[in-house]
């Protein structure tokens, strides 16, 4: 069954910051070579102390690009964090994928065609157009993307982020609120590698 086309590539070198477009990538058996390799751990002052800085208090930790801007925003919160690389810091697994029509429902009910960025996934897809299946009727199938393969584990449960605008303009809490009254509080999918290989925008997304 053809899923639709990679309409667009995106690794984000620091967990929680902006996102880089690709062209082109190599998936390894643990994801994208450089996607979220890097992740600001608060030290003090905040309740996470431990655990990943995710900004959620300051809705433009994303449109920041580098570790240090991302250190000093939790500062002006009297939040103190370290950068910690050398491994990826996913959330729940190494791939995550967005097709465009699911967001069909929320665009409608928030009347303007919401931005597919706010999710942050791994692949954006442009449906193909028998494609109607939801998230949760791809659990457990085997998607191809170029040379890559993957299992689809689970839809994406999301968070108060999705409501933060991909270039700064002023939250929407609707969007989060339609999710979770409608979609379970869902969008997208996470995905396990189960074969390497290269994937390129513009490649047939196929359930196999």
């Amino acid at each position: 069954m053809l899923v639709g086309t990679v309409e667009a590539l995106r690794r984000y070198p620091v967990k929680s910051l902006r996102g880089e477009a690709l062209d082109c990538v190599d998936v390894g058996a643990t994801g994208m070579p450089g996607d979220r390799s890097s992740a600001l751990f608060v030290r003090s002052g905040h309740a996470r102390a431990g655990k990943t800085f995710r900004g959620k208090e300051h809705d433009r930790l994303h449109l920041l690009a580098e570790a240090r801007a991302g250190s000093v925003a939790a500062a002006e919160r009297g939040v103190d964090v370290e950068l910690r690389s050398g491994e990826h810091f996913f959330d729940a697994a190494p791939i995550s994928i967005l097709v465009d029509r699911w967001l069909n429902g929320v665009s409608e009910h928030v009347g303007f065609p919401v931005e597919w960025e706010r999710f942050r996934p791994n692949f954006f897809v442009r449906a193909a157009e028998a494609f109607t299946l939801a998230e949760g009727g791809l659990v457990g199938a085997m998607l191809e993307l170029g040379s890559v393969k993957v299992r689809v584990r689970s839809p994406i449960e999301r968070c108060v982020t999705v409501t933060y605008h991909p270039r700064g303009e002023r939250s929407d809490p609707r969007i989060l609120a339609f999710l979770a009254q409608e979609r379970e509080a869902s969008m997208g999918i996470y995905c396990d590698v189960l074969q390497a290989g290269v994937a390129r925008v513009g490649d047939r997304v196929v359930c196999i």
